[in-house]
């Protein structure tokens, strides 16, 4: 059974919490609205969160692996080639901590626009 729900128009997308401190400080805060920006194949968003970077946090992602950027104070959500990507890798712009990971999969928010209102919510 999922955690969380990302809302975006018509786009939901369930996801699982890891066991991190970014994951329960991002859950103490819900639910959370906010407006997406893109950069690349990723999408991201302001939260009002602050977490200190965590053992293990990485720049090169997976798909579904769902992101912290610290010092941006962001989710972010990598599912395809960034400016920075070499070749068919998902970089994002920092070091992030992986929270959570989507159950679906993400390429769904590849039709999300700058602007676009998100809300990140339990279950």
């Amino acid at each position: 059974m999922p955690d969380l729900r990302l809302i975006s128009g018509n786009i939901e997308l369930n996801l699982d919490l890891l066991d991190t401190p970014t994951a329960k400080a991002i859950s103490e805060q819900l639910p959370i609205t906010s407006k997406i920006q893109t950069w690349g194949d990723e999408v991201y968003f302001e939260i009002p969160v602050e977490v200190a970077l965590e053992a293990g946090a990485k720049d090169i992602v997976e798909p579904g692996e769902i992101a912290f950027w610290v010092e941006g104070r962001c989710i972010a959500i990598g599912f395809g080639p960034t400016p920075i990507s070499q070749g068919d890798e998902i970089r994002l712009a920092a070091h992030t901590n992986i929270w959570a990971r989507a159950c679906e999969d993400v390429r769904v928010l590849g039709s999300l626009k700058p602007g676009d209102p998100v809300t990140l919510e339990k279950l």
